[in-house]
């Protein structure tokens, strides 16, 4: 992935801070250094996976051990399919990053808190707009 935004370096320790504009060029580096390291751990344990499934592919003679090791395998694929969506979010919020809509509430167009941010880096959503979506969802599954 590329990203057009005009790269500039970080001071060691860097942290976002609420003292600076928001989303100031020091921010938008910093998120995505941030997503692009969390993007590299899960492409790296999505090989190791694979690696992992290649290397277990002998038959196992005992049932309790053959089903054991399937379903030790269903719940890895599972996991990596999360990761696999998880790689688009990430990739999404960088291209926020690129065209300059990062940080802000994809509802109402607010910035999304630094704490936020700093929890869940691909948020899109404000904490409020959160809450009304999970408050609205719930009702929908109540009915």
């Amino acid at each position: 992935m590329v990203n057009n935004v005009s790269r500039v370096t970080l001071p060691p320790g860097y942290k976002p801070s609420n003292n600076e504009p928001f989303m100031c060029p020091l921010q938008l580096e910093y998120f995505r250094q941030r997503l692009m390291r969390w993007r590299s751990e899960l492409l790296q344990e999505s090989s190791q996976t694979i690696l992992h499934l290649q290397e277990d592919t002998a038959a196992q003679p005992d049932f309790a051990d053959r089903a054991s090791q399937e379903t030790e395998r269903s719940l890895e694929l599972r996991a990596r399919d999360r990761e696999r969506k998880l790689i688009s979010k990430i990739d999404e919020a960088l291209l926020r990053i690129d065209d300059g809509s990062y940080g802000y509430c994809v509802e109402t167009g607010e910035p999304i808190t630094l704490q936020r941010l700093e929890a869940r880096p691909i948020a899109t959503l404000s904490v409020d707009a959160q809450e009304r979506h999970e408050r609205r969802e719930k009702a929908y599954r109540d009915d």
